[in-house]
């Protein structure tokens, strides 16, 4: 082939030349504004239309903790015992408010290395509801420990929550530093400690010595208005709250009952039916449930029995109570997920008899659900 003139070779050369510089300028303009292209379609894919003023002003509540999206909450449908396997739940409370079940429990979390723990590892607490017992909603935790800044022992021990002329409180405890209260609009939270200090302190525990005397609060209000606190390890406490439900009215007793051979360790569960008074309680150590009878709170509990033998894979029991759809409910924990320190929350019915006693509760597979397993939504 015969060789081009120099002339022509050059001008391709320029041709080259120019056809490269202006490849790389849209190049060049490309990398900045697709960007922003691809920005500007995204918003307006994103925002929703604009909220009306009222809708605009959110509620102090709102202020603090953006409001979860009801589709953003998670169900389970349980099918049997433990109710949740999806995290390590313990020392279950009930509450009913309305149509609405409530649960309250503890959180032992996994360990740093997703191993099983091998001591309590509570940092905060969950909170699940449900309207027929099959369906539960679970929340997103609705308090931390580190809410008490008089504590340092970073630890959630276990809590119940009651609600009060439109306030809910949610009574607390943790490993050797008293037992608090924080209060919130809504059952769901967010809670925040009103006081500042420890509701009932150490100190207050004056008939032991041991460190975690002053923890496990169940809290009742009685049919004349009057709130009390119960609580306890190895002793059995109680005492008055004032109407602010976050003062103590009076001093603190340690509660007069009759043990026979049923010895108090923990984990005190306060109801009233037909009359009578009711004190569930974890009893020995491996712990069983049993439970004692008084006309008056602040009176004699006589002990009738054991409600619920040791479970076998777990050292520790917890009882939670509920009247709901005209069932009665005792909540528990095991070790069904792991042990001592990964413990899981169980339920079961519970029956009375004609004169008031109460017929022992089996451990149960099935629980109240009727099969075994737990498929999760």
């Amino acid at each position: 082939m015969p060789r081009q003139p120099k002339k022509d070779r050059n001008m391709n050369a320029q041709n080259r030349i120019y056809t490269l510089c202006t490849t790389i300028s849209a190049l060049l303009l490309i990398a900045v504004l697709f960007p922003n292209l691809l920005k500007a379609f995204h918003l307006n894919a994103q925002t929703p239309a604009a909220p009306s003023a009222a809708a605009a002003q959110p509620t102090t509540a709102q202020a603090q903790t953006p409001a979860q999206p009801a589709s953003g909450l998670k169900e389970y449908r349980p099918t049997g015992n433990p109710m949740f396997s999806h995290k390590f739940t313990a020392d279950p409370a009930p509450v009913v408010i309305g149509d609405t079940l409530w649960l309250v429990t503890s959180h032992d979390e996994t360990a740093p290395n997703g191993r099983l723990n091998r001591n309590f590892r509570m940092r905060d607490w969950c909170l699940f509801s449900t309207k027929d017992m099959k369906t539960w909603t679970e929340y997103p935790t609705p308090l931390s420990v580190d809410e008490f800044k008089w504590d340092g022992t970073h630890t959630a021990y276990a809590a119940q929550m009651i609600p009060r002329d439109g306030k809910h409180y949610l009574y607390i405890s943790t490993n050797g530093n008293g037992i608090g209260v924080a209060v919130a609009d809504k059952p769901e939270g967010p809670y925040k400690d009103p006081i500042g200090k420890q509701l009932v302190t150490p100190a207050d525990c004056f008939a032991t010595t041991h460190s975690w005397a002053c923890i496990d609060p169940t809290v009742m209000i009685d049919d004349d208005g009057q709130a009390w606190l119960v609580w306890g390890n190895r002793k059995c406490y109680y005492a008055k709250l004032k109407k602010n439900m976050v003062e103590l009215d009076g001093p603190v007793k340690t509660l007069d009952i009759d043990l026979k051979d049923m010895p108090f360790e923990e984990g005190p569960w306060i109801f009233k039916r037909d009359g009578k008074y009711y004190l569930i309680y974890a009893c020995g150590n491996p712990e069983k449930l049993a439970y004692a009878i008084g006309d008056k709170i602040d009176g004699h509990f006589e002990a009738k029995g054991v409600l619920m033998e040791r479970s076998g894979n777990c050292g520790s029991n917890h009882p939670g109570v509920a009247n709901f759809n005209g069932e009665w409910y005792l909540f528990y924990h095991t070790g069904a997920n792991g042990g001592d320190f990964n413990r899981a929350v169980c339920v079961d019915k519970m029956t009375f008899n004609e004169d008031g006693t109460i017929d022992k509760v089996p451990f149960s597979k099935e629980g109240i659900f009727g099969a075994v397993g737990q498929p999760v939504k």
